[in-house]
């Protein structure tokens, strides 16, 4: 990638600007290497993006700067070709104002946003249909995050709980270490049912996971009780709720990525470190997409009491 005003790819071209700005001074990644970085993961990324309406948060002054913010609306410049759909904003008023999202489609959307320093990508669960109609969610998420001094190796260590859990109920759990300090737990579903009944279901298995290892696992919210703890963060589910995507970089210190995992490396939870953006080329090739899943139409439903 040519470190020019502008890039051409796959027909389209995408104005670039300040590619040797560094975003991570803690080692170096400039804003040419983000964009390379998801130019190097559109393959991988896309189809965790496809239909999705995109939240971004935006380092512009790097992550060490004062003025990062996320960013729902389509912002003024964006290019006449990107994909949007606009939706009610989250929420229950009967006034509630509208959001245009872009959805990105293509690596030309992604170095659009890479170009803007958007270096976190977030979606919801569910998808938009062609017509911008919103579908129910297929995929549920179980969100471990670890109450200081617990950490990494601690949420693993429930993530083979909560696997086992799920498993009862036909679900295959992926799991991704965020980039940040915990991870993520995803499952396929059969995309049929509303995000108030997954989302339920979810907190349900956070509740009955905390009251059998009540001294390691939390449901509750409350920060005051989290100490040492791991909270499975059920409410990720909910149709307002949006999560990090796997393969986007982080706005850490360092650039570190949401990475999918083997079960092998959360089982080896005292090795398990979060992953730098400069290890992803090399785990793609020894692992390939760990998180292809089965197609939604054979995900099981959730199961419903009564």
């Amino acid at each position: 990638m040519a470190k020019g005003s502008a890039l051409e790819v796959d027909g389209r071209r995408v104005a670039l600007s300040n590619l040797d700005k560094v975003l991570y001074p803690a080692d170096g990644t400039t804003k040419h290497d983000v964009v390379a970085h998801y130019l190097a993961m559109a393959d991988v990324i896309l189809p965790q993006l496809a239909d999705r309406p995109l939240t971004r948060k935006r380092w512009p002054d790097g992550v060490t700067g004062t003025t990062a913010f996320f960013e729902k609306n389509l912002p003024r410049g964006a290019p006449p070709w990107l994909r949007t759909v606009t939706l009610d904003s989250p929420g229950s008023s009967k006034d509630r104002e509208q959001i245009t999202y872009p959805v990105l489609e293509d690596r030309a959307g992604l170095i659009w946003v890479a170009n803007l320093a958007a270096l976190e990508l977030h979606a919801p669960q569910w998808r938009v249909g062609g017509r911008g109609s919103v579908r129910p969610p297929d995929r549920l998420v179980i969100d471990l995050d670890p109450g200081p001094p617990a950490g990494l190796a601690d949420c693993a260590e429930i993530a083979l709980l909560v696997r086992e859990r799920l498993a009862v109920d036909g679900f295959t759990c992926i799991p991704v270490t965020s980039g940040s300090k915990g991870l993520q737990l995803y499952a396929s579903t059969a995309g049929r049912q509303d995000a108030s009944v997954v989302r339920d279901y979810v907190h349900a298995i956070a509740r009955e996971l905390e009251h059998r290892h009540p001294e390691r696992v939390l449901s509750r919210m409350t920060r005051a009780i989290r100490t040492g703890k791991v909270l499975l963060d059920w409410s990720q589910n909910s149709s307002a709720k949006t999560t990090i995507v796997p393969y986007s970089l982080r706005g850490r210190e360092r650039a570190w990525v949401a990475t999918p995992r083997t079960w092998d490396e959360l089982a080896d939870s005292g090795s398990l470190q979060q992953v730098h953006r400069s290890a992803l080329p090399g785990r793609l090739d020894s692992y390939g997409d760990l998180l292809t899943t089965t197609d939604v139409t054979d995900a099981p439903r959730v199961p419903v009491d009564g």
